[in-house]
């Protein structure tokens, strides 16, 4: 019997890894990311209050076209980076959530940057 890899569990333990060393405050929050086969998710998260500061995300129904490429992710990197520095956000914490920082992962980093976020 061929027995599967439990990836999804790996990336759980990855990311649980990875958020024992790095935390977001209220003057350098967390910039964590979520993707799924057809979409893509974004928060700016304050860890010390448990507050979710800013989102976007590919389910909205502003955002046009297809949510699972690396086109749609860049979109998101930048309408985060506008949203956050609305807020006053200007440094964050990348979170990669257990990814590998390749394809839509590294897409969204970009265009996060581009829009202005510091990481």
């Amino acid at each position: 019997m061929i027995k599967r890899p439990d990836t999804r569990g790996q990336r759980i333990k990855r990311h649980n890894r990875v958020r024992g060393k790095i935390s977001g405050t209220a003057e350098r929050p967390r910039l964590c990311v979520f993707r799924s086969e057809s979409n893509i998710y974004a928060q700016v998260i304050d860890d010390v209050a448990g507050k979710t500061l800013v989102s976007a995300s590919t389910v909205e129904s502003a955002f046009e076209g297809n949510g699972g490429n690396v086109e749609a992710a860049k979109k998101i990197g930048a309408c985060i980076a506008e949203r956050a520095l609305q807020k006053g956000i200007e440094e964050v914490v990348f979170d990669r959530g257990g990814y590998i920082y390749h394809g839509r992962i590294k897409a969204l980093a970009e265009g996060a940057r581009e829009g202005g976020l510091k990481f």
